[in-house]
């Protein structure tokens, strides 16, 4: 009799072990609250180093870098910076469905909070640097509508000290015209075609560091913490958490990692695998039909700017360019999958904007239609009204502040 009660004894202590009280509302499994804790920021690993910048870490690079960022001069009518399209006050996005510079691109603009952990950049990831990425719109006629030459004059004219204190000297930039790049821009073509080599490296190595410069700054914006990060916190040392999140989030927030299966794609302290999905979102009508990964992930490898390029810092195998795959029917239309961190803060949603609200998007997870080019990865979750509606109050849980981090002390040598 002994020894079967103490068995049953050793049975409940075990049950119990295996089960947490996460509030009066419901329990967490061990392997839950682990999950859980995988997602909060608390988990977040140190910023990595960026092998291809040498000045991604160096606070004055990160001082010009913001200057830079908010310069409307870098613009072809001295109208648009890049905070124009990643605004601060909105999260560094804009909330529009389609860009707007100096004149109108075909793609949302994706938010660059968190970017520095990301190997790709666009939602095609036709970049693979924050550096590359910010040299991308300065070119592109319809984003800054500029050339390499006017920077480097803009940079020449009003940042000299402290470029040089960071880079070096500048270079005779006399005999440069104001307005030159290999941009389709007839006149600024011509003007780059009759520049000597040695100029046109001079002029795109300065350009090149004005991308270095703004990634130094864009790689310090973070996220704060959620209410969902302080919910992770409370339940995984033992406290209900029941006054930080309602019946209804937390209800949503055991589908997001249950039944609707959204930690597929959006998963880890960012909410997202950083990989490339076909989700049958359909093309907007009134846009050119876009390939996403299938092209982008070409473009990186051809980029003028990539890892394994001159104008890299890098001294080390190029993993991810390595390892890179092209080709594929599967990659056709396919597009990130961006951090849902300050999700609701983002409409409208999807590539260019196609879905206007977040109960737009989870029913389009739920019904997951066929997609209209190659296929789409969804399958219909069958999802019941109340679920949906309990998805979205989660979702709406992840909102925090954003904030630009101090940088870490240089390191003498």
């Amino acid at each position: 009799m002994t020894n079967r009660i103490f068995t049953v004894t050793v049975v409940v202590l075990l049950a119990a072990i295996a089960t947490v009280t996460a509030s009066g509302r419901g329990r967490w499994t061990i392997a839950q609250l682990e999950e859980l804790r995988s997602m909060s920021l608390a988990e977040l690993d140190p910023l990595p180093r960026d092998p291809t910048n040498r000045m991604a870490d160096d606070p004055r690079a990160a001082d010009l870098g913001r200057r830079l960022f908010f310069d409307t001069r870098l613009s072809s009518n001295g109208r648009v910076a890049c905070s124009t399209c990643h605004q601060s006050e909105r999260g560094f996005q804009d909330g529009t469905a389609l860009a707007t510079g100096v004149g109108t691109t075909a793609r949302r603009t994706m938010p660059i909070v968190g970017m520095a952990r990301s190997p790709f950049l666009f939602w095609d990831g036709r970049k693979d640097s924050l550096w590359a990425q910010a040299l991308g719109p300065l070119e592109s006629p319809v984003e800054h509508g500029g050339t390499r030459a006017q920077y480097a004059h803009v940079v020449a004219d009003s940042y000299a000290q402290e470029y040089e204190q960071i880079f070096g000297p500048l270079s005779d930039l006399s005999g440069v015209a104001r307005s030159a790049g290999p941009v389709a821009d007839r006149d600024a073509a011509s003007a780059w075609s009759a520049l000597s080599t040695g100029q046109r490296d001079d002029v795109t190595r300065l350009f090149v560091n004005i991308g270095k410069a703004i990634a130094a700054y864009e790689r310090r914006i973070e996220f704060g913490a959620s209410r969902f990060d302080k919910y992770v916190t409370a339940v995984t040392t033992g406290q209900s958490g029941e006054n930080i999140l309602t019946d209804d989030e937390i209800a949503g927030l055991r589908l997001f990692i249950g039944k609707a299966n959204c930690t597929q794609c959006h998963s880890g302290p960012l909410l997202t695998s950083n990989e490339f999905h076909n989700t049958g979102v359909p093309p907007r009508p009134d846009l050119a039909i876009e390939h996403g990964r299938l092209t982008g992930a070409t473009a990186v490898l051809n980029d003028e700017f990539n890892c394994r390029s001159r104008w890299s810092d890098a001294r080390e195998r190029c993993s991810e360019l390595d390892f890179i795959v092209t080709g594929e029917h599967t990659l056709d239309r396919a597009y990130k999958a961006p951090s849902l961190r300050n999700v609701a803060e983002r409409a409208p949603y999807m590539d260019a904007g196609q879905l206007a609200t977040l109960a737009e998007v989870l029913d389009h997870y739920n019904r997951a239609p066929a997609a209209a080019i190659s296929h789409s990865e969804l399958r219909p979750l069958r999802l019941k009204p109340v679920e949906l509606r309990q998805i979205e109050a989660f979702l709406r849980t992840l909102s925090g502040p954003i904030a630009v981090s101090e940088p870490a002390p240089r390191r003498t040598q």
